[in-house]
């Protein structure tokens, strides 16, 4: 079996995943797919933040190993996520056999502009300073999905996950600190990877991810229509692209 470890974004935790570990085990063969949580969130909602991505990523290697599972390991991550995956493979490059990155970007290759697109900024600024939890989910899901904001369902779990295991104020600011300071390596890491775009990424400009396969020379898959959260969008969809990739460079 191949470990495959899931990172997730700003404020999200593991169970924002949704059906996606059960997509991506139906199609990637032999995944033993694993879900970690960054200090801040989720089941570790109690614990301080990082104000740095390389911590972040040292979380995770502590929790992979305190479950006694061992590198190499394959990692897909979005956002924040994929921004300490790449701080992980650059600084640990044994840890990580392969990488997928998701609707990333990475201080130097990009500008801010595109990082965090301005029209985001009331909203954000809203999230961190008036809104409850509970009732900052629709403005969240709203910014990040082109397909599941239109589902209630969807909206009511995430609302569940807030009230069981909010994130703090301040825990939520630490990690946007972390993400604007990070800035990218010097050169890229010396690990197979993979980039996943969406065309329609309301939060985070497609041109951050064309830019970043320019600069490191990689390869690059579009989705056409979802969101920012585009394994939520379409999950079979990034584990066809994933499954495809994984075949063609088996060699």
């Amino acid at each position: 079996m191949t470990t495959w470890v899931l990172l997730r974004g700003l404020t999200r935790d593991r169970r924002h995943w949704g059906r996606f570990p059960e997509a991506f085990s139906d199609v990637v063969a032999d995944a033993h797919v694993v879900a970690l949580d960054f200090p801040g969130n989720g089941a570790r909602n109690r614990e301080t933040s990082p104000l740095s991505v390389a911590a972040m990523a040292d979380a995770c290697r502590t929790d992979l190993l305190q479950r006694g599972l061992r590198p190499p390991y394959h990692v897909l991550a979005m956002s924040l996520g994929a921004m300490a995956t790449v701080n992980w493979a650059t600084r640990y490059p044994a840890d990580i056999a392969r990488c997928v990155l998701i609707n990333t970007s990475l201080r130097g290759l990009s500008p801010l502009r595109w990082r965090m697109r301005p029209a985001n900024y009331p909203t954000l600024l809203r999230l961190l300073v008036f809104s409850s939890p509970e009732n900052a989910e629709a403005a969240v899901l709203c910014m990040t999905s082109r397909k599941a904001a239109r589902s209630a369902a969807v909206l009511d779990q995430w609302r569940q996950f807030a009230r069981a295991h909010p994130v703090r104020r301040a825990n939520a600011l630490r990690q946007l600190v972390a993400a604007a300071r990070f800035h990218a390596p010097a050169a890229a890491p010396s690990v197979p990877t993979l980039l996943l775009a969406s065309r329609n990424d309301a939060l985070v400009d497609v041109r951050c991810s064309r830019s970043l396969a320019a600069a490191w020379r990689l390869p690059l898959v579009e989705h056409p229509s979802a969101g920012h959260d585009l394994p939520l969008d379409d999950p079979e969809w990034v584990a066809g692209a994933v499954a495809k990739w994984l075949r063609e460079t088996a060699d």
